[in-house]
């Protein structure tokens, strides 16, 4: 199998939109774990475009999962059937809190990312 120098269709990443990601998602990690992190993701998007260039006969049927699903072999749907939980109560007298049959949770404090 051919080898592409690495060019820039192979490091689809480059530092700037990895650092700009990086700051987006509000991560600190050490400069070597960025670069790391950075080639790696440049090698599962060098691993994809292999997997598109394979070529696949246009009657093959599309699939999420590598075998077909047809209806014919699709289980039918379940009926949905409600059922009262005999515990539901003994359940909210241990919440610290509860408010109409909600139990209450703490606000988690958090800060706006630019």
């Amino acid at each position: 199998m051919p080898t592409k120098a690495k060019g820039k269709a192979e490091q689809a990443i480059t530092v700037e939109i990895f650092n700009h990601l990086v700051d987006l998602a509000a991560l600190e990690m050490p400069s070597e774990e960025g670069e790391y992190l950075r080639k790696e993701l440049n090698e599962q998007l060098r691993a994809i475009r292999e997997l598109e260039a394979i070529e696949v006969s246009e009657d093959i049927p599309i699939t999420s999962h590598g075998v077909p699903y047809s209806a014919a072999i699709m289980p039918s749907l379940r009926e949905d059937i409600i059922e009262i939980c005999p515990e539901a109560d003994d359940i909210l007298e241990q919440a610290p809190e509860v408010e109409e049959r909600y139990i209450v949770v703490p606000d988690i404090p958090s800060e706006a990312l630019e």
